[in-house]
Parts: C-alpha cells; sequence; structure tokens
C-alpha cells in the first residue's frame, strides 16, 4: 500500500492528500506525547511560581537561597470562609481554590448584588499562608482575585499579626494593559502598600485606591493608596477585589476572628 501510494507522481492529488494526513497525524502524536511528559514539570514550575510570589509578598525572598528552601517558613492551611475557623485534615498544600470554586459541589454561587469582584463563584474554602515568629504568627496571606479591565486579576495580600495592617500586596497573574492596568506589577505601586490600614477604629473596611496621589495632608490617607494613572477601571477592580475578599463574603470573618483572639484565627 505505502509502495503504491509512493509510486504514484508528485502531482497526485491521492499521494498528497495521503502524505498530509500521514504528516498530520505524527505531528499530533508528538505533540500529545510532549504534553503529557511535560505536565508533570509544568505543574512544578506553576507551583514554584505561585510559591515565589507569596515569599515576595511576605518580603522572604533572599540571594542565594531555593524557593522550595525558603518556602519551608510558611504553614499552609485552609479556612472555610463562613465560619472563619481552619479546616483540620486533608493536604492543606494541595489543595486548589481554583479548581474548587468551579465546582458546584464546593463553592457558592454569587449574586449580582454581592459579586463586587464580578468572579460570579467563590469557593467555600480558602487557603492561607502563615508566617510564624517563634509561636506567635506574623503574617498573614491571602489569595485574593478579582476582575479588573480585561482580566481577572490573581494575587496575595500579606497582612500584619493584627489582621489590620498591610504587610505587601501584588498580583501574579493578569492580562491588564502593558504601561496602564499592567502597573500594579510596578515595584513602586506595590511599595505604597506596606502599612495602609484596611479597617478604621470602628472596625469599618475603609482601604479605597483615590484618584491622583496620597499625600501627607490627605484626610485618612492610612487608608488610602494612589491610583494607576490612565487606568481607571483596573484600579476600581482592584478596590472592589480587595474590598470583597476583605468583607463578609471573603475572609471578613476568618480576620474578625483573629482580632478576637488577638492575632491567632
Amino acid at each position: 500500500m505505502i509502495k503504491d501510494i509512493l509510486a504514484l507522481p508528485n502531482d497526485s492529488t491521492k499521494k498528497t492528500v495521503v502524505v498530509a494526513t500521514a504528516l498530520c497525524l505524527v505531528c499530533s502524536i508528538l505533540v500529545s506525547a510532549a504534553a503529557v511528559l511535560l505536565r508533570p514539570q509544568q505543574e512544578y514550575n506553576k507551583a514554584l511560581d505561585k510559591r515565589r510570589n507569596i515569599l515576595e509578598i511576605a518580603g522572604l525572598m533572599a540571594p542565594g537561597k531555593s524557593v522550595d528552601e525558603l518556602f519551608k517558613q510558611i504553614e499552609t492551611r485552609v479556612v472555610d470562609l463562613q465560619s472563619g475557623e481552619y479546616v483540620d485534615g486533608g493536604d492543606a498544600a494541595a489543595y486548589d481554590q481554583r479548581k474548587a470554586a468551579k465546582d458546584p459541589a464546593q463553592s457558592t454561587a454569587l449574586a449580582p448584588e454581592h459579586d463586587i469582584a464580578s468572579i460570579k463563584r467563590r469557593a467555600d474554602r480558602a487557603s492561607v499562608y502563615l508566617v510564624r515568629e517563634g509561636e506567635d504568627i506574623k503574617t498573614y496571606i491571602l489569595p485574593v482575585h478579582g476582575y479588573g479591565l480585561w482580566s481577572t486579576l490573581y494575587g496575595f495580600l500579606a497582612l500584619e499579626a493584627d489582621g489590620r495592617t498591610v504587610a505587601g500586596f501584588g498580583f501574579y497573574e493578569h492580562a491588564e494593559t502593558p504601561g496602564l492596568g499592567g502597573e500594579v506589577d510596578n515595584p513602586s505601586w506595590r511599595g505604597l502598600w506596606p502599612g495602609k490600614r484596611v479597617f478604621d477604629e470602628a472596625g469599618d473596611l475603609v482601604i479605597s485606591i483615590v484618584k491622583g496621589s496620597v499625600g501627607p495632608d490627605t484626610p485618612n490617607a492610612q487608608h488610602k493608596v494612589d491610583g494607576l494613572a490612565g487606568a481607571t477601571l483596573t484600579s476600581r477592580g482592584v478596590e472592589n477585589l480587595l474590598r470583597f475578599w476583605l468583607g463578609e463574603r471573603g475572609f471578613g470573618t476568618y480576620l474578625d476572628n483573629i482580632e478576637r483572639e488577638g492575632g491567632e484565627a
């Protein structure tokens, strides 16, 4: 059969179709095999990048040390968002919050009036990352996400031991416009967040991103951060996702537990 096909003239339609089909088949097999073989490495690289971002937000990156080594300082837990309590049992490090959010059995659909972050569904449980100093928790790192202008932004918010003061904030995945909304990656803008207070003295959620710059004379400057120039909708999206995840349908109950128990949830 193969000899018969090869014996046909090169301008034969039959030969052209058979050769093209065979080439496509071989290429698809090679691509599929490569995808399967490389999947473990891809998953490892994805996890490594996530860990690196958590370490950066926590201010724990150090030259000369591997990400895996540094990440041993961080304790991973899973929180039930309704009760604000830790979930015991199971492998907390293996919990996939993004996957759970797509599963109706592990997530909750959000009504439009409550979905200020535009995420549609919220996983019932969420990962949290704890940095300890001796027996005490020094930093709480919370995963946050929400829609900006063009994309869903995924990031981490680090809070100090009081659960009220920002220790670090940044995103590791988004598709916002470079030079505009993409400035959420700018170290200068990220550097504006540490020290900001997300709640006021009455316990109300007041963190906001303002148009223009926050100066020393700005009222309640400790609760405000400069907006991104030319990226009003991205800035609004970032503020909304923070308000959602710090609110009652996000980590609000968990943070209340931290305050009530003096820094330990």
